[in-house]
């Protein structure tokens, strides 16, 4: 059981201007809900107890807003300067468990018939892992149009997009990591990046491949993407 998460809450959503000019990114609305509230609505299915959120920019509308939810423990780590995603995690570690999710705020996701934070946790393996990603096939994510991330084997083995490939898939904004992950972590702001590139040549980083549909929602167009097909599913009108 993964029983504590890490939501990063954190950014500017600079890329989903002009509308976090006045909203920060996680209380955007899709679907009728503010995208914070689908996560935290996926953390409970599976169990979470409690989850920390970082905050910088808006924190005090986040911080209201999410003293409204009372099915999970909630519990902040203010950043005065951002730290990255790999610094605002390490920052929020005496808060965590042994092993625990870290999802972006922004990410949105329809379950296959296995929820897929059960399907993460049941593919955990703290004796081999320090962390394990969730990754989206790149043709069939919805409202995204990169050139992907990683190639995954049939083992869950990962490698590095090469320079100028197009990669089968992308990081779906979900991961489970160990506490080991961050050992010998720099101090201050820095990218999980480099970890993960150091636990792939450890052979301690795999991946599981999402088996449902999956919402890029960083930008205006996906919102509209992602929103159009979720009415098409029914989910909202």
């Amino acid at each position: 059981m993964i029983d504590s998460a890490m939501i990063l809450a954190a950014g500017f959503g600079t890329r989903m201007r002009p509308i976090t000019d006045h909203t920060p990114k996680p209380l955007i609305p899709l679907a009728g809900r503010p995208l914070i509230d689908h996560v935290l609505d996926r953390l409970v299915e599976a169990g979470v107890k409690r989850v920390v959120v970082n905050t910088h920019y808006k924190a005090e509308m986040m911080a209201a807003h999410l003293r409204n939810r009372h099915d999970i423990a909630i519990e902040l780590s203010h950043e005065p300067a951002l730290l990255d995603t790999g610094g605002g995690v390490k920052q929020a570690l005496p808060l965590l468990g042994e092993a625990f999710f870290v999802l972006n705020s922004d990410v949105f996701w329809l379950n296959a018939k296995v929820p897929t934070l059960t399907r993460l946790a049941r593919a955990w393996d703290a004796s081999r892992l320090d962390a394990l990603l969730l990754v989206q096939r790149t043709v069939t994510a919805v409202g995204y149009e990169g050139p992907g991330d990683f190639v995954v084997d049939p083992l869950g083995h990962v490698r590095r997009r090469a320079e100028r490939e197009v990669a089968p898939h992308l990081y779906a904004g979900i991961e489970i990591l160990s506490r080991r992950f961050f050992d010998g972590a720099p101090s201050g702001a820095f990218s999980l990046n480099p970890l993960w590139n150091k636990a792939i040549e450890a052979g301690r980083l795999e991946a599981l491949i999402h088996d449902g549909e999956w919402f890029h929602v960083g930008t205006p167009q996906g919102l509209a993407a992602s929103e159009e097909l979720l009415r098409h599913h029914g989910i909202w009108r």
